[in-house]
């Protein structure tokens, strides 16, 4: 099975990539991971895209297919794959069906983790985590046990990302409507689109993202 988590930053779509990872043993694509493969790896896109970015330049989308391509290739993602974070524009997604075409692999669905986006603006702005062992926790989610100790690690130095704040977050939301809520309407009309709550439990959300696309009954 292969399939494209779609949603806002901070929508859990790396957390339910990797729910599905460990229970259905698909293999999850992040954009970002990919990159820093193929650049580590030394591969024609790797050292395309490592040039790009140490000049300061955004990967351009021929580079980034050029790297899934290579990944797809690879015998682990025989089973399925899950695609985080790719594509982000009607130009990335139509590319994408271009290259799944070319190797045989049809796209099975598109999850949207449906989301609050003043709810998001308070998970994502109140997220900080161990300076020492980088657990996670959140000034109202999920506090330390015992008030400035990890819980993970017993370190009292923590750490929060500096774009983890509301105005940032933001402006991240506004950039997601206007470049990739667009590819909502685009997946619906292929008929490939499935709808759940984001804003539910994070086990509650595994369960409604399984059974929206059949999973215990088709892998």
């Amino acid at each position: 099975m292969n399939l494209i988590l779609l949603g806002p930053p901070g929508a859990g779509k790396g957390t339910q990539a990797e729910a599905l990872v460990k229970k259905h043993g698909l293999v999850q694509l992040s954009t970002g991971s990919m990159l820093r493969e193929a650049v580590k790896a030394g591969t024609e896109v790797g050292r395309q895209a490592d040039a790009v970015m140490k000049a300061g330049g955004l990967v351009s989308d021929n580079i980034v297919i050029g790297v899934i391509a290579d990944r797809i290739a690879q015998p682990d993602c025989a089973r399925g794959a899950i695609f985080d974070g790719f594509p982000r524009t009607l130009a990335q997604a139509a590319a994408l069906d271009d290259l799944l075409a070319k190797r045989n692999m049809p796209l099975d669905a598109v999850v949207e983790l449906k989301v609050d986006d003043a709810a998001m603006v308070s998970r994502i702005s109140g997220r900080y985590s161990c300076a020492k062992c980088g657990a996670g926790y959140h000034d109202t989610n999920k506090i330390p046990k015992v008030a400035g100790v990890c819980d993970a690690c017993g370190a009292t130095t923590f750490s929060r990302r500096a774009d983890d704040n509301a105005e940032t977050v933001q402006k991240r939301l506004l950039e997601y409507y206007r470049e990739t809520s667009p590819l909502i309407g685009y997946y619906f009309a292929k008929g490939k689109l499935k709808r759940v709550d984001g804003m539910a439990p994070i086990n509650e959300i595994t369960n409604a993202v399984e059974a929206a696309l059949g999973l215990v009954e088709r892998v």
